[in-house]
């Protein structure tokens, strides 16, 4: 793993999971992750109601939009972690790959979507504790 660790999220749309977990994880690395999300079939836009549940954070999400799944975008990460792509993820040797089992967005109201984000901040407060913890020493 590089020193600076990076992270791939990757749902279907590129509009509501992925979007949270890399805007969650930018928020709280600080700089110390590099994130990017992307979609095997990007949407034409973010979720408005992802967009107002992460406001509702601090985290704006009212400039981002749906990009596409790359080779190159999974080749530089070190982690990829899937939302309910299944086979449309390329898999490499070397890379770590953690699925993640979360409700999909996509059409549920702000107070729908509240859950799932505060279950995708979760795993990504645990995600960048054991990234940015010190390695053992030896």
């Amino acid at each position: 793993m590089s020193s600076v660790p990076e992270v791939l999220f990757v749902c279907i749309h590129n509009a509501g999971r992925s979007q949270m977990a890399a805007a969650l994880l930018d928020h709280h690395g600080a700089g110390r992750v590099r994130v990017r999300s992307a979609g095997s079939e990007p949407a034409e836009n973010v979720n408005p109601a992802v967009v107002q549940a992460m406001g509702e954070l601090g985290v704006d999400l009212s400039k981002e939009f749906p990009k596409p799944l790359t080779d190159d975008a999974v080749q530089a990460a070190d982690v990829v972690i899937t939302m309910g792509c299944g086979d449309a993820c390329p898999l490499y040797p070397g890379k770590r790959y953690l699925d993640w089992e979360l409700a999909d967005p996509a059409g549920k109201s702000v107070d729908e979507v509240r859950p799932v984000r505060d279950e995708i901040d979760r795993r990504v407060r645990e995600l960048l504790a054991e990234l940015t913890a010190p390695a053992p020493p030896g």
